[in-house]
């Protein structure tokens, strides 16, 4: 460990103590309740099921249904608990920046942001605006910022460049806001962020890691290192960033969702997690040497998707950490953490399919020695997230076929070769699909109820948010939006999951950002296949079960609206229309942080423009970077199946 590590060790065996007994009640209780509702859901469909004999088709539904039933049980518990723990205050077995906030920093940080062809202006209103309010707190001398450009077009990385350039000069950041361009983007992000750490990693205690849409005030980072420094156990400290900055209807409506009920879920999450959480790769605190040391990326074997480099390195990254000992937090209750979200269905699609893969690749990580079960836990959780989408599909396709054939067979009242005086009528079990159905509904709409009394009980959260009459009815409007979306959301991740299987190769490239529109060919384009589908399975059913329609027309009716749901949800002129009726409305837009504020005003010159870009010279020096001070990273051998014995170490420096 490094030298902060060392100190306090009998403090840290106590608290690891304590953490255990907690771990194992807490649990206990979550996953004890998230199966034993989910096996009560299963019987009920089973007894539904089996009333007229179970066919083979039936019981294919009820294994993905039980699955799938686990699945939103254990979301809904998550919720339950978080709401418990906004009820009474705080968690007390979660670490508290309060604790720490009186101490001065001792460790040094280094404030890394990893851009890879994004919107320069963007990028720099950011980095200024962090900026800014970190030279607000008392220990922003601790302080360095990194920008570490993978950007491939000339044109934008010259365009960076002059950006940091006049940033510096306007700031007065000289020595302390850096700008590097690698030459080549070798491992993506990760390779990036390793590439830092191998050359300059050395000089710093911490590492903390933005997106470039990342958004985090200067209080925040600095209660990250101060509970860092407080805490020599802790390998990775995660915020909740929460959704800002977009004004389509879309974004607005994925923002105040999140603002709402985000705070409570991550609170449930941090009650069973404990010091066993995971990493999203973007507004959190690193502990560089056990990360340079333990954390360095294997090389899959076999060939892309499932193979190569890994692309979700984040939670791998945090199993990594956890199996070297370091504890991993997450602290939902460090408030300034931002992030920026797409601007309409089909690019949130399209960063989803990135995620898909990357997620999907962690079934050849999973098998490693020495990882944490909760970090398998985590792995399997994220390749469910995508998984489960083609399972509700078939669920749904054989629900479907096994009506169908129900509604074109005539009932047998009377078995062939049996002799009897009494018929054998249709089973039906009323009761237990209504109670099925109920038990449904409770655990897909209570954990939103929940979000909404934790808004309301509260003056100053409630007024925010519009009032009590506009939350609810944001929460109504946001809840049938959910609903259309929720079809066409599932065949986009069941179609991933399909060419992830056939062996198709997705690209990294830029995320859109910005509040781009989507055009009405465009959308036909995309979801002309939802619809066709769509149609032809609402017109199967009304023709062979019309009974069972009724059942189905929330899918229906979800596919079939998906392009005129995508055009119009992607304008920012709806978004502020109902923003200023005060509908979707989320706090940071009733009363915005300063740093928000700074982003939304500040609109460089374009660089063509630019008095400083025409000055520049054909061929500018090289940015002025600190002294290389490294700090050595560990590679995964190659049978990483096997023991972690043997490292062997890479190339120190270029």
């Amino acid at each position: 460990m490094d030298t902060l590590s060392r100190q306090s060790s009998e403090p840290v065996v106590l608290r690891a103590n304590g953490l255990r007994s907690q771990a194992l009640w807490r649990r206990s209780l979550f996953f004890g309740l998230t199966l034993l509702t989910a096996l009560a859901g299963g019987l009920l469909m089973l007894d539904v099921l089996r009333a007229n004999g179970l066919s083979g088709l039936n019981i294919a539904g009820l294994v993905m249904f039980t699955a799938l039933f686990t699945w939103i049980t254990g979301a809904f518990w998550t919720a339950v608990a978080g709401f418990i723990i906004r009820l009474i205050g705080r968690d007390p077995a979660i670490l508290a920046a309060a604790h720490t906030s009186h101490r001065s920093v001792r460790g040094r940080t280094a404030i890394v942001t990893p851009i890879f062809n994004e919107d320069t202006a963007r990028v720099f209103a950011g980095v200024e605006a962090i900026w800014r309010s970190l030279m607000q707190q008392r220990d922003q001398e601790s302080f360095d910022f990194f920008i570490l450009s993978d950007t491939r077009h000339a044109e934008t990385a010259c365009a960076e460049e002059t950006a940091w350039r006049a940033q510096v000069a306007r700031l007065g950041a000289q020595g302390r806001l850096f700008y590097r361009r690698r030459s080549e983007n070798t491992g993506r992000k990760a390779g990036n962020i390793a590439e830092f750490v191998r050359n300059w990693g050395g000089a710093y205690d911490y590492m903390i890691v933005l997106d470039a849409d990342s958004i985090m005030s200067g209080q925040a980072l600095v209660s990250l290192a101060q509970v860092m420094d407080a805490h020599p156990e802790v390998g990775i400290i995660q915020t909740l960033p929460l959704l800002v900055g977009r004004e389509t209807l879309f974004a607005r409506l994925l923002q105040f969702a999140v603002r709402l009920n985000g705070p409570m879920f991550a609170s449930g999450l941090a009650f069973w997690q404990l010091g066993d959480s995971n990493y999203w790769g973007h507004n959190a605190i690193v502990r560089l040497r056990p990360f340079a040391e333990h954390c360095a990326l294997p090389r899959l074997p076999g060939a892309p998707p499932f193979g190569g480099e890994i692309l979700s390195h984040d939670i791998v990254e945090a199993a990594f950490m956890r199996r070297a000992g370091y504890q991993i937090w997450l602290m939902p209750d460090i408030a300034g953490s931002w992030e920026e979200i797409p601007s309409n269905v089909i690019d949130f699609a399209a960063r989803d399919r990135r995620w898909a893969q990357g997620n999907l690749q962690h079934v050849g990580v999973m098998p490693m020695r020495g990882l944490h079960w909760l970090s398998r836990v985590h792995m399997l959780t994220g390749i469910l997230s995508y998984a489960t989408s083609p399972m509700w599909l078939l669920v749904l396709v054989l629900s479907s076929i096994v009506t169908c054939l129900a509604a074109l067979s005539s009932h047998q009242y009377f078995q062939p070769g049996t002799y009897t005086l009494f018929p054998s009528w249709p089973q039906y079990r009323d009761g237990e699909i209504a109670a099925l159905l109920t038990m449904t509904i409770t655990l897909l709409m209570l954990p939103k109820l929940l979000g909404a009394c934790l808004a309301l009980r509260d003056r100053a959260l409630r007024r925010s948010f519009g009032g009590t009459w506009r939350l609810m009815g944001s929460l109504l409007f946001e809840q049938l939006m959910s609903m259309l979306l929720a079809p066409t959301m599932m065949l986009f991740h069941s179609s991933f999951v399909l060419r992830a299987l056939l062996g198709r190769n997705v690209g990294w490239d830029a995320q859109a950002r910005g509040d781009r529109g989507v055009g009405w060919l465009e959308a036909l384009r995309r979801h002309g296949w939802h619809v066709g589908l769509g149609l032809v399975w609402g017109a199967a059913i009304f023709e062979l079960a019309p009974a069972f329609i009724w059942w189905m027309l929330p899918v229906i009716a979800g596919l079939l609206v998906p392009v005129p749901f995508t055009v119009l949800t992607s304008r920012s002129t709806l978004g502020r229309r109902l923003r200023a009726h005060g509908l979707l409305l989320t706090p940071e837009e009733s009363c915005p942080p300063p740093e928000l504020l700074s982003v939304n005003r500040h609109v460089p010159l374009p660089v063509s423009l630019s008095p400083l870009a025409a000055a520049q010279p054909e061929q500018p020096s090289p940015p002025r970077l600190p002294q290389r001070v490294p700090l050595v990273m560990i590679s995964t051998p190659p049978s990483y199946i096997g023991s972690f014995a043997k490292p062997a170490p890479l190339n120190v420096g270029r």
